[in-house]
């Protein structure tokens, strides 16, 4: 059974008033995965939304036949699927467990609806979601220019001073 401790142990609804958590409590549910056990697949429809109590779950992207590329680790506080709050999406990820896992679990057609009919609730909710989604965005970006610098040909035109760019054909 899920607690009003359990759902302020989520960074994303830790804000939230009693009367907030307990509109939402009555849907989530608590599900438990063993170790590698997959919650869900890049490309299946985004049903439910994810908020992890317990353990570490690993995002992933097919990048080829051959090749997985790790998207980040999840841990315990935050949430997960965020692509089950715009509706008739699909996971753009997969998700498994990396060790025991106890996962908060609610139907995203009834949390749209909760945000919808509540709006503070929805804004309170939203607001954290963008800051968790800036984080990532900045994090990601962060990645993208060190693996840019890193590339022999493109590493040099981003580190040389304006002005400074190597020739065409240099």
């Amino acid at each position: 059974m899920v607690t009003f401790e359990d759902l302020r142990k989520i960074h994303l609804l830790s804000d939230l008033e009693d009367s907030a958590l307990g509109r939402l409590l009555p849907f989530v549910q608590v599900q438990i995965f063993s170790r590698q056990a997959v919650i869900f697949k890049e490309g299946q429809p985004a049903e439910e939304f994810y908020m992890l109590l317990k353990g570490k779950v690993l995002l992933e992207v097919t990048a080829s036949d051959n090749a997985d590329i790790s998207l980040g680790s999840v841990k315990p506080g935050y949430s997960f699927g965020w692509s089950a709050l715009l509706p008739g999406s699909s996971y753009t990820s997969h998700a498994f467990c990396i060790e025991p896992c106890e996962v908060l679990t609610i139907s995203a057609d009834k949390l749209l609806d909760i945000l919808d009919d509540h709006p503070a609730i929805g804004y309170q909710v939203m607001k954290g979601i963008v800051s968790v989604l800036e984080s990532r965005l900045r994090r990601r970006t962060e990645q993208l220019l060190k693996t840019l610098r890193s590339h022999p040909d493109i590493g040099t035109l981003i580190s040389a001073p304006d002005g400074d760019a190597p020739a065409e054909g240099a």
